[in-house]
């Protein structure tokens, strides 16, 4: 099991950026598939982005061109970089791991999740 502790949620306004950063811990990270996921409120919680140990990544449509998914795996720690960011960016993110790429990309089902972090983006 890989512990997740998601930070750098905050309070922005329509067209900033912000940095979220995902710390992991316990099991190997490096060869984990690591993710970001997002849940607004009255929704279900969507993809977002993923990124494999090889470095490839994956991208919601919607995200696609704004938001840029990096690990560090010297440092345990994976981010998201989100600039332009829109009012409907505006959910709790949460980080996930997997050893499994398809997993983290095409499911909910990943192994381990952090407690997620507040993002809100006014207009």
């Amino acid at each position: 099991q890989v512990q997740l502790v998601e930070s750098g949620g905050g309070l922005v306004q329509a067209g900033d950026s912000l940095r979220l950063s995902c710390a992991a811990s316990g099991r190997t990270f490096s060869s984990d598939a690591m993710g970001w996921f997002r849940q607004a409120p009255g929704k279900e919680r969507e993809f977002v982005a993923t990124i494999a140990w090889s470095g490839t990544t994956y991208y919601t449509d919607s995200v696609k061109g704004r938001f840029t998914i990096s690990r560090d795996n010297a440092k345990n720690t994976v981010y998201l970089q989100m600039n332009s960011l829109k009012p409907e960016d505006t959910a709790v993110y949460y980080c996930a791991a997997d050893p499994s790429l398809w997993v983290v990309r095409n499911s909910q089902a990943a192994r381990s999740w952090g407690q997620g972090t507040q993002v809100t983006v006014s207009s």
